[in-house]
């Protein structure tokens, strides 16, 4: 596993007055480390806490939120490497989410396949769904891709509202107007309890985030750096754009339709009710504010898309205020932090303990100037 740090500034280069000049390029894509093993240790830790002692320490609801968190933050890993990795919006994810969802079911009523292969051939389904959207990627880029992908997740809803999603029935093409339970994947016999699932599910993000990491480190993460910094110069580099761009969509679809498998299996099941276009906008939203400049932001875009709308409403305040905060961070994102929540707030938690750190010293007594001042004190005394 790796830890990202921003690289918000080009080499300084000297200009012919002889001074040092620095170009300077917002969130730009960052800088790979190893994790150091204090911080391995943490994470590993904090991976406990949340498989084992987190599922007994809330109810039922809590235990589907939380599982639902868990859920959304693989669907958000892969859209914040398209945008953070390659500089490329897809407006088209929260659809490709529900296709996934939709594949499942319809591969389980068809085969009746264990959950693990049925999720694994959604993903790839969605990952060639995803490669065919990103044909426009080729030539289009910024608010025209996001359009085109928008547009795309217009079309894909029509269909599966045709199809009358998830529809149940026999075989891939069957239907079914019993609704219930035929809306909803059979879970494996390791993960039958909420708690299971719950479980199954973070092991699954896990694995996620292992693929994740080990594209950024591989030669794709390198080609994905190269285009976002300039594509041309990755041309010129040798970089095979075209292949690299796809790769990009098809990724971030592939996780898309992990998270969809995973959905269709969680309590409640799925409707089409739950994947309107306009959430593929706020999915963006929620993306930026968490950060694409690390893989982190993911965790911290799952929980302010799913925890915070059910905290509002357990306060009694309407949920449609979540959308309006999540504008609002949006706002502070472009504005004074790029790298989003996940990449500012370690620094401002840094700024503040050095400043309190200096506070503290600035008026502890100092142990050195008291014993000098002790010797001086029996020094005088003695000459007396």
């Amino acid at each position: 596993m790796i830890e990202h740090s921003p690289v918000t500034s080009e080499a300084p280069a000297e200009n012919t007055a002889g001074t040092t000049a620095v170009s300077v390029k917002p969130a730009a894509p960052p800088r790979d480390r190893l994790i150091a093993p204090a911080q391995l240790v943490v994470i590993v830790a904090l991976l406990g806490f949340v498989m084992f002692a987190l599922p007994h320490m809330v109810d039922l609801r809590w235990l589907l939120v939380a599982t639902s968190v868990v859920i959304y933050t693989v669907i958000m890993l892969g859209l914040g490497l398209l945008i953070g990795r390659v500089g490329l919006v897809s407006l088209c994810q929260f659809v490709l989410f529900a296709v996934g969802a939709w594949v499942s079911l319809r591969l389980h009523y068809l085969t009746s396949m264990p959950l693990p292969l049925v999720v694994l051939i959604a993903g790839l389904v969605t990952a060639a769904i995803g490669v065919l959207i990103g044909l426009p990627a080729l030539r289009l880029s910024g608010l025209y891709l996001a359009l085109i992908t928008l547009m795309a997740a217009g079309g894909l809803t029509v269909v599966l509202a045709r199809l009358q999603f998830p529809n149940g029935g026999d075989g891939f093409s069957g239907n079914s107007r019993a609704g219930g339970s035929t809306s909803r994947l059979p879970r494996p016999s390791l993960a039958l309890g909420d708690v299971a699932y719950f479980r199954y599910c973070v092991i699954v993000a896990i694995v996620m985030f292992l693929i994740a990491a080990w594209h950024v480190r591989s030669r794709a993460g390198r080609a994905w750096a190269a285009i976002r910094q300039s594509e041309v110069t990755a041309l010129a580099a040798g970089v095979n754009t075209t292949l690299y761009k796809l790769w990009a969509f098809a990724l971030a679809s592939f996780m898309a339709g992990v998270g969809g498998g995973l959905l269709a299996a969680a309590k409640g099941g799925v409707s089409i009710n739950q994947f309107p276009v306009q959430n593929s906008v706020i999915l963006l939203a929620v993306v930026m504010m968490g950060g694409v400049l690390n893989v982190w932001g993911a965790v911290v875009g799952g929980v302010l898309y799913k925890l915070l709308p059910e905290l509002l409403d357990n306060w009694g305040v309407s949920t449609e205020w979540s959308t309006i905060l999540f504008g609002i961070g949006v706002l502070q994102v472009l504005l004074t932090a790029p790298g989003g929540i996940s990449d500012q707030m370690p620094r401002d938690l840094a700024k503040l303990a050095r400043k309190l750190r200096g506070l503290v010293v600035r008026h502890s007594p100092d142990p050195a100037g008291a014993t000098d001042a002790t010797a001086a004190a029996a020094a005088a005394e003695g000459h007396a």
